[in-house]
């Protein structure tokens, strides 16, 4: 590994830095996204090399050409987010949206809802506390900083919109969409014994 990082160019090297240093910090990129398309492009083409170096570090990358998104699964529990209850929430929003509006947009097409979208879904599900603009933020803020959305506007307004990357495929796989259901009716039904 390191015989192929010194015969790289100095660009090159700081472009593997760059690329890992990325993945490290929101372990998803989105070919989608401006700034990822490089690393992500960079790293198809030194693919083997990210796979040596992130071995080491008890890493693995996944890659799905298809979607063109990259994520890095840490081999311990303790590299895993736990969320809020409302940020997997709005998590699991953002999936069944991606989920039904990928039904409507053409393969060249981004997936766009806008912050309405994700109230009207919360709102259907019924649960007794209501999602209040700081919590929704405070999620979206998040998921924009994992590549998980890209936000085109002000999130303080409900018709802002929302680009929903595909990398949220890989967050939320789907064969978990059953899970996703269940954990959404586990919130629901501990929402009604609390009444």
């Amino acid at each position: 590994m390191l015989d192929a990082l010194e015969k790289m160019t100095i660009t090159q090297q700081n472009q593997f830095k760059d690329a890992a240093n990325k993945l490290l910090a929101s372990t998803f990129l989105s070919r989608d996204k401006k700034d990822n398309k490089e690393s992500y492009y960079f790293l198809m083409s030194y693919k083997e090399l990210f796979d040596e170096f992130f071995q080491i570090l008890g890493y693995e990358i996944e890659l799905d050409i298809q979607s063109g998104s990259v994520m890095l699964q840490g081999a311990t529990a303790s590299n895993t987010l736990k969320l809020k209850r409302d940020e997997t929430l709005v998590l699991l929003i953002l999936r069944l949206l991606y989920h039904e509006k990928m039904k409507e947009a053409s393969l060249n097409d981004n997936v766009v809802c806008e912050v309405s979208d994700i109230h009207e879904k919360y709102d259907y599900l019924e649960i007794k506390k209501k999602l209040n603009k700081t919590d929704l933020l405070s999620s979206l803020r998040l998921f924009r900083r994992y590549n998980l959305i890209e936000v085109t506007g002000d999130l303080t307004t409900a018709s802002c919109k929302i680009v929903i990357l595909p990398t949220i495929l890989m967050a939320i796989k789907s064969e978990d969409i059953t899970e996703v259901y269940n954990t959404i009716n586990k919130i629901i039904a501990r929402e009604e014994e609390d009444k």
